[in-house]
């Protein structure tokens, strides 16, 4: 059950829950529109493709996912506190483990810079999600700011990497390596 004076805080955070999951939410399906409509001129290049979109909606659906936590209803602040925490560090390991699968995995990203738009600057992005998290248990307001900069930065990475990923799959012939 909520304490008197924390769920104030959240619920002055609702639209801006609202806002970026439906925005995540609608990126998700356009991208899958996208892979969908390409499918059959690609097969060849399915792994390849799989090693970028796979992030990509992972970013997409993390933004989803903590929104959602985020607006339930009677959310209180230690419930807030575990949600962002275990969000932020599960995030941190998906992000870790992109670098380290990737770096000796068979597919690998095609340019050393596609590490940071698939791995660093995530990783980054969900550091802010983790460390908003703790600070919800000292100072909510910064805390929370911290978790909304860390979406709104996975929200931009993602529709960064989608539109690179859709720009090289119309772009690119059927003998071409896509890229990200």
């Amino acid at each position: 059950m909520a304490m008197p004076g924390q769920q104030p805080q959240f619920e002055q955070w609702a639209n801006f829950y609202v806002v970026t999951s439906a925005a995540a939410a609608t990126l998700v399906g356009l991208l899958f529109v996208v892979i969908t409509l390409a499918a059959g001129r690609r097969r060849k290049d399915t792994p390849r493709l799989r090693l970028y979109l796979t992030p990509t909606v992972v970013y997409f659906s993390s933004v989803l996912l903590m929104s959602a936590l985020l607006t339930v209803p009677n959310q209180t602040k230690l419930s807030a506190i575990i949600c962002t925490c275990l969000g932020g560090i599960a995030g941190l390991g998906y992000a870790g483990s992109l670098a380290i699968k990737r770096g000796a995995g068979s597919a690998s990203y095609l340019e050393r810079s596609d590490l940071f738009p698939y791995v660093v600057f995530p990783f980054g992005a969900y550091a802010l999600i983790a460390a908003g998290g703790l600070l919800l248990i000292s100072s909510a307001p910064i805390g929370l700011d911290l978790v909304a900069a860390g979406m709104l930065a996975l929200l931009g990475i993602a529709i960064r990497n989608s539109w690179a990923i859709a720009i090289t799959i119309v772009s690119s012939q059927d003998g071409d390596a896509p890229d990200g």
